[in-house]
């Protein structure tokens, strides 16, 4: 896994994916969301692909593993926002189904580089 930017990094792009679907799907919330769901869906889903970026950024392997375990958190953090959006009828099926298979496809991403990382250490 030697890339020269993290830009190339598949789970980077797939994250960045992510956040503009969440920005996409959030277009058409409600106004009285903007300072509740809408900002925190779009902040945890922003986070994600940063923190990949800020990981890949630092020279320590501890350092890289903070910022990857952060991006996984956000992408848990995401998920749980896209799960009450759909279940108060703010996202349809459809566009549930389409982002929860994209997270479900990072979160595989940043395991496995997360385990990549650990072996790299011990």
């Amino acid at each position: 896994m030697s890339y020269n930017s993290f830009e190339d990094m598949p789970v980077w792009q797939m994250a960045m994916e992510l956040a503009v679907k969440i920005f996409k799907l959030t277009e058409t919330l409600p106004r009285k969301e903007d300072y509740g769901l809408t900002s925190q869906i779009r902040r945890a889903a922003l986070s994600i692909p940063g923190n990949i970026a800020e990981g890949f950024g630092r020279k320590h392997t501890k350092d890289k593993l903070n910022f990857y375990y952060d991006s996984r958190a956000s992408l848990a953090e995401a998920k749980s926002h896209l799960i009450y959006g759909q279940r108060v009828g703010y996202f349809n099926q459809v566009e549930y189904e389409d982002v929860e298979g994209l997270i479900s496809c990072i979160w595989k991403e940043i395991n496995m580089l997360i385990t990549f990382m650990h072996k790299k250490t011990g």
